[in-house]
């Protein structure tokens, strides 16, 4: 056998076994109306005025959350002004101090300036659907943090086609959203657009600013956090949040390119591997297909291709021809994520950020398994009187250090999962409950207190 063959047969049989795993997910989450739990959902936002007001509108409409806090980081456009004529209160974000990245310093003080016992974060572009805000409080119950994955709004079929195409890589390097066995620390991957945490626990740990360097925020702080113990739970609530991400093709091509690498959060070795793997098994077979060449083993794959396509039809509100014709973007894709591996952007909203320190970057080790170092921490917080003093010009002493691996940004359909490429790869160590926090790292919060 070739080496070529050889290797895609391989990067073929990696997918397979990720793919099957679909097969035993978890089942997606329901509306649950009512709770006891005292919520509070955290919008951070940026010149977001166009965007905000029916994330706002959904929000406040919930009769199971407590109050709403927009920390508005220093917009140019009337974004504060909309929040709080919508009934929001309004925090003015605190100028960013250096080695920070916008959303985390925004979210951090909104987590501070929160009364609940249950933070849920909100991106402004999310529309959620009553009942959602309950879900996730209930899952707390099971998990210490909780991400979810929605559905997408694409406003025409070249968007929609660009964009399944990009989303159909996070599936192939990650499986199936919400898998019943919870992956090795360095696979977890967590979608940004909403979490949902218990705030004492948050504060204690002190998340968001052990990760204050990160562009891709939501995967670096879900590694770290189950480093330290925390049980992550990435569950489907497709059928209770929208997402309206972008709003051309250009947008999804320069935006979502930009982040799904992950490459601030993967180490060498598993960049290359989970690049190998989206050119071997959805860019080549296309290729040699328009070559008129293509293998059986292409023919095999091209066929798997359609049947992930058909089921990606169930992550977009208005599945349309752009899903089914997603598969002939794939080698751009490809190229996309190629380009923004070898040359990532650290810009974002007229702001560019410096690459990450060497002591604040992520560390490979011999196994590929991640290390972070966590510094020190912070006690365990029990009251809301504990909450750290936070000042425009804090930077904490504490720094995630490591992550060695791929994981994906966003996607709901995505969900994490230990790489099958890699022999032994699933951490056992990793269960969906809590265990003792090792020296040095953060206590995992105890879900029973809460109940």
């Amino acid at each position: 056998m070739r080496p070529l063959a050889a290797l895609q047969a391989a990067a073929a049989l990696a997918v397979g076994i990720r793919l099957a795993r679909g097969r035993t997910r978890l089942p997606a989450l329901t509306p649950v109306e009512t709770t006891t739990a005292r919520i509070s959902v955290v919008i951070p936002a940026r010149d977001e005025e166009r965007r905000i007001g029916p994330c706002l509108s959904a929000v406040l409409a919930d009769p199971a959350v407590t109050e709403v806090i927009v920390v508005d980081d220093e917009s140019g456009d009337g974004t504060a002004r909309l929040a709080a004529e919508l009934g929001a209160k309004v925090v003015s974000g605190a100028p960013l101090p250096r080695g920070w990245v916008g959303k985390q310093w925004a979210l951090r003080q909104g987590v501070e300036a929160a009364d609940g016992d249950v933070v849920v974060t909100l991106d402004a572009d999310t529309r959620p659907a009553p009942g959602l805000f309950g879900a996730v409080a209930a899952a707390l119950d099971r998990y210490d943090l909780v991400t979810v994955g929605p559905r997408f709004v694409c406003d025409g079929a070249a968007e929609q086609a660009l964009h399944a195409s990009f989303l159909a890589t996070l599936v192939y390097r990650f499986g199936p959203i919400g898998p019943s066995t919870p992956p090795a620390p360095h696979r977890v991957v967590a979608n940004g657009q909403c979490m949902a945490f218990r705030r004492t626990a948050m504060l204690a740990a002190d998340g968001f600013a052990r990760i204050r360097g990160y562009t891709t925020d939501d995967v670096a702080l879900a590694r770290a956090l189950t480093v330290d113990g925390w049980a992550v739970g990435f569950l489907d609530a497709g059928g209770l949040l929208e997402v309206d991400m972008h709003e051309s093709v250009a947008e999804v091509w320069r935006e979502w390119g930009r982040s799904l690498p992950l490459r601030d959060v993967t180490g060498l070795r598993w960049q290359a591997a989970d690049l190998a793997v989206v050119w071997l098994t959805t860019a080549l077979p296309v290729l040699r297909l328009a070559a008129g060449r293509p293998t059986r083993l292409d023919l095999a794959l091209l066929a798997v291709r359609l049947l992930v396509t058909g089921a990606l039809r169930g992550s977009y509100t208005r599945p349309g021809p752009g899903v089914l014709l997603s598969p002939l973007l794939d080698p751009l894709t490809a190229a996309r994520l190629t380009q923004a591996t070898f040359r990532p952007v650290r810009t974002w909203r007229g702001r560019t950020y410096p690459p990450l320190r060497a002591d604040a970057d992520l560390a490979v080790t011999a196994d590929a398994r991640p290390v972070i170092a966590t510094g020190t921490r912070r006690p365990a917080v029990t009251t809301d009187s504990c909450r750290p003093a936070v000042t425009a010009d804090t930077d904490p002493t504490v720094t995630t250090d490591t992550d060695p691996t791929v994981t994906t940004d966003t996607d709901p359909t995505v969900t994490t999962d230990a790489d099958p490429t890699v022999t032994a790869d699933t951490d056992p160590t990793v269960t969906t409950g809590a265990r003792p926090a090792p020296s040095g790292r953060s206590t995992p919060p105890d879900r029973s207190a809460a109940r």
